[in-house]
């Protein structure tokens, strides 16, 4: 990311130094300029940050590079020990009045010149950039592309978003949160925390406090500040005075703090990429003081493709250039912008505005990702009922997806309904694991009973493992007591869903995501 500079030019005229600061927000520069004085006509270079001073100078060329002006002693010449003859000194007289006369032209001409913002002293959130025309302060623009695998960009369809990774800085890969899903792993993204600390701990769940559903896609719940726990970036900001923007990015317009964004446009489907470009340049071109500093901006629709076709699709894979974009869209009747070519072309617009408008030293872009995706075509169906039995009369819940967490009514035979799970994965061990998480102690259709026999080894078949501590998902009580997690290749449901709603890419636990950051 960007780093302070502090660039300090030293013109040397008539025995007195011109000091001239200058701090910039950007990679460390140097730059150089011819010095003339009555002393001496010798090039000179500015002072960067301190890493950047030539190892090799002397101890007193280092010292006076570092030090303030006033500290440098200047050797004046023995004029004794050079005895001159009259021409020589009406020659000197002549050279050094020159060479003040073109000193003070090159100063004048450089702070005529200088770009305001090499000069301006102010540093952090106010220090002031210009791009010729206004005055901006440092932005940070941040856009998350749903369901970017990082080996998309290996697929050759993506040209541009490798030239911006070329300039800047490209993660290898991006290890997403337990489960890995686009809400829990977006409000990740924005509070730091894990999914059993920010509380969304899938795209839908149930809620024994509220006795009430969490959906995404549902305005009363995802827009209920109450859901969403932790502060989210952008809280933060507006706290710091700094303005915000928020372009459909998953959670909700206000925090249960009461802090919002000062720009906000919420969710909705099938929104053109073209809008959205139009909308952050619009962000971006509004006055100083109405400016955000920190946009962010979502992009769902490659993730839908992936989902809906997956990721080997050609609606995921199809080229621009090549006519099999008019299969893809008689095949999938989906959008063109549903594919990585296209978001692609997105990101390759939004830079080019930005080197038009000269802002590629002030604005920040990093594109994210939320999670992978796998090819899950062919699945082999894991009926969870049948396993489980007589007990799944009791089971008055099942969150997540492609997880399935159980919540039992009181007087399930929740041992029983374990012992199963556990028999199965002894014989089948390749299809699903299962955990109990924290809430299995505290959950009411947990009775004593099936707490004795789990907590003491009583169960005929053996002990369920709790819920791995690497995946952080067990303190919350949002989170339902047994969670069964399947293996790649295997669909998890039941004979009362059968095979619906299932899709032909399914995000991974800890699959690899994309994240590249571009600080052009």
């Amino acid at each position: 990311m960007s780093t302070a500079t502090y660039t300090l030019v030293n013109f040397i005229s008539f025995g007195d130094w011109l000091t001239y600061a200058a701090i910039r927000l950007d990679h460390p520069r140097v730059y150089c300029f011819s010095s003339l004085s009555i002393f001496s006509s010798s090039s000179s270079c500015a002072m960067t940050s301190t890493h950047d001073i030539d190892k090799s100078a002397t101890p007193d060329e280092r010292r006076g590079l570092l030090l303030n002006v006033d500290d440098i002693d200047v050797v004046q010449p023995d004029l004794e020990e050079q005895p001159t003859s009259p021409a020589t000194s009406h020659k000197r007289k002549r050279f050094a009045g020159f060479s003040v006369l073109l000193s003070l032209i090159l100063a004048a001409t450089l702070f005529e010149l200088w770009p305001r913002t090499r000069y301006d002293t102010r540093v952090g959130r106010d220090a002031l950039y210009s791009n010729g025309t206004h005055e901006f302060k440092k932005t940070v623009l941040m856009v998350s592309i749903d369901g970017l695998r990082a080996d998309y960009l290996d697929r050759g369809l993506t040209p541009h978003l490798l030239d911006i990774s070329r300039e800047g800085l490209r993660a290898k890969y991006m290890k997403p949160v337990f489960p890995t899903l686009t809400f829990p792993n977006h409000w990740s993204l924005m509070t730091g925390l894990y999914a059993e600390s920010h509380g969304i701990i899938a795209n839908d769940f149930w809620d024994p406090v509220f006795r009430d559903t969490f959906h995404y896609a549902r305005v009363e719940s995802a827009q209920n500040p109450s859901w969403w726990l932790g502060e989210p970036m952008w809280e933060t900001a507006e706290r710091a005075g700094i303005v915000t923007a928020n372009l459909m990015w998953p959670g909700p317009w206000s925090t249960s703090s009461g802090v919002n964004s000062t720009y906000f446009l919420p969710w909705e489907n099938n929104y053109a990429l073209e809008k959205k470009l139009s909308n952050l340049l619009e962000w971006i071109d509004l006055p100083l003081e109405e400016r955000p500093q920190l946009i962010l901006g979502y992009e769902p629709s490659l993730d839908q493709a992936g989902h809906a076709t997956g990721p080997m699709s050609k609606a995921v894979n199809v080229s621009v250039v090549s006519n099999s974009l008019i299969d893809a869209l008689i095949l999938t009747r989906y959008l063109p912008q549903m594919s990585l070519a296209a978001v692609d072309l997105f990101a390759r617009n939004l830079t080019q505005a930005l080197g038009e408008r000269n802002l590629t030293h002030i604005v920040d872009i990093i594109f994210v990702s939320d999670h992978g995706m796998t090819d899950t075509s062919h699945p082999t169906w894991v009926y969870v009922d049948e396993i489980v039995g007589q007990p799944w009369k009791g089971v008055t819940r099942v969150d997540g997806w492609p997880s399935m967490g159980l919540r039992f009514a009181p007087g399930t035979n929740v041992t029983e309904a374990l012992e199963r799970l556990y028999e199965y994965t002894l014989t089948y061990p390749d299809q699903f694991d299962v955990f109990t998480t924290e809430s299995f102690s505290t959950d009411p259709g947990t009775s004593l009973v099936d707490l004795n026999a789990f907590n003491y080894g009583k169960m005929s078949a053996g002990t369920v493992e709790p819920m791995p501590e690497r995946y952080h998902f067990s303190r919350n009580y949002r989170i339902a007591p047994v969670w069964i997690v399947p293996r790649v290749g295997y669909a998890l449901t039941d004979r009362t869903d059968g095979e619906n709603g299932m899709s032909t890419g399914v995000s991974l636990p800890y699959h690899i995501s994309y994240c590249l950051i571009s600080v052009l």
